[in-house]
């Protein structure tokens, strides 16, 4: 096998093996069980903007709340402007969670800021 070749179907195969172990998770409606940890992460939810679209929660009726759960990570709280934005975030749940923890890292470094005044 000429090396490119080589090289192309190991990269292949790290890649293929990198999203294999990212397990991919579920939206889950907030059950009466879930509802007081719910509303807990609410209140500390870093984004005033809906995840997959970008519009303002609230902006398109009641922002909805779901639960995102992937096996061996923690539940994590999502807001969406609308159901509608639901397949967007599941096309890529890793981007869209990203943008929750980015800005909530934002909120943390601005928080832990005006601590030191």
């Amino acid at each position: 096998m000429p090396p490119i070749l080589a090289l192309l179907a190991a990269l292949v195969a790290f890649v293929s093996t990198a999203f294999a172990a990212a397990p991919k998770g579920e939206l889950v409606k907030i059950t009466d069980k879930e509802a007081a940890w719910a509303a807990a992460a609410s209140k500390n939810y870093p984004l005033d903007v809906c995840v997959g679209s970008g519009e303002k929660l609230g902006s398109m009726g009641d922002a909805t709340e779901w639960i995102y759960r992937a096996e061996g990570q923690a539940d994590r709280l999502v807001k969406f402007c609308c159901d509608g934005c639901i397949d967007t975030f599941m096309e890529n749940p890793a981007e869209h969670l990203a943008k929750i923890d980015a800005a909530q890292k934002k909120a943390d470094k601005a928080g832990h800021s005006a601590h030191k005044h």
